[in-house]
């Protein structure tokens, strides 16, 4: 998920959500990239996101239902993170009849513009950096 957000990202606050085999989440603020694990936040009764958007979802609910809850999902993650962008990529995008609202359609290749924009990161005028995560003691 986080190549293919990163091949996506253009400014400000981006959330990158792929609906693939579960749900995979990446924030890029104002060029970080925090790779996240939203998929894993509880969702509904006994569930998380990731078991409702993603393809155990659609394969237990059918796809109107599916396509209902991943509404419900974006329109729930772009409330709690206020994001100026969200783009939808991933395998099971295309199942969607219309996207949900406020987002874009992001796209398979991406995922190769961000390999290639963490290669010029060695340059210091790169526009994007990786958070490195914090280790308490």
């Amino acid at each position: 998920a986080a190549m293919q957000a990163i091949g996506s990202y253009r400014l400000g606050r981006m959330l990158f959500l792929g609906l693939g085999t579960g749900l995979g989440t990446t924030l890029i603020v104002e060029g970080v990239v925090h790779p996240m694990e939203l998929g894993h936040l509880p969702y509904k009764k006994n569930g998380t996101f990731e078991d409702y958007v993603g393809q155990r979802g659609l394969n237990r609910n059918g796809k109107k239902q599916w396509r209902d809850d991943v509404e419900d999902v974006v329109a729930r993650l772009i409330a709690a993170l206020q994001p100026s962008d969200v783009v939808l990529g991933g395998g099971n995008v295309k199942k969607l009849k219309e996207l949900p609202p406020n987002t874009r359609l992001g796209d398979n290749a991406n995922a190769f513009d961000g390999g290639f924009r963490l290669w010029d990161m060695q340059r210091s005028d790169s526009d994007i950096c990786i958070a490195s995560p914090r280790v308490r003691a």
